[in-house]
């Protein structure tokens, strides 16, 4: 059963995955810390060039399954135009506000 994104318990969580779904940029910078970093299947990735990538020019998009460990922890179906959808897990580090660092991968 899919989590509306507006139930989802972190509200930096929140605003990532409103912002993935309407492939909304300045939202999305919006909610990342300065110097924020990602992970893709256990590899530091580059930032811009995986969002964009993977993201945004793919019309990328998230149905969460579920979520864990107060709304940092997802599991989702993430889908894009390069690769359809697969099964994610996602994990995000919220400081003030602000994510920090995020880490995908195939669930």
């Amino acid at each position: 059963m899919t989590i509306q994104v507006t139930k989802l318990s972190d509200p930096a969580v929140r605003a990532f995955v409103s912002a993935v779904n309407a492939h909304d940029r300045d939202a999305f910078q919006a909610v990342l810390a300065a110097g924020a970093t990602m992970s893709d299947d256990g590899s530091d990735r580059d930032l811009a060039d995986w969002t964009e990538r993977e993201i945004f020019s793919t019309h990328g998009h998230m149905e969460v399954d579920r979520e864990s460990h107060d709304g940092h922890s997802l599991n989702a179906r993430f889908s894009n135009d390069t690769w359809g959808e697969m099964k994610t897990a996602w994990s995000f580090t919220v400081d003030d506000g602000r994510i920090t660092r995020f880490e995908t991968g195939q669930a």
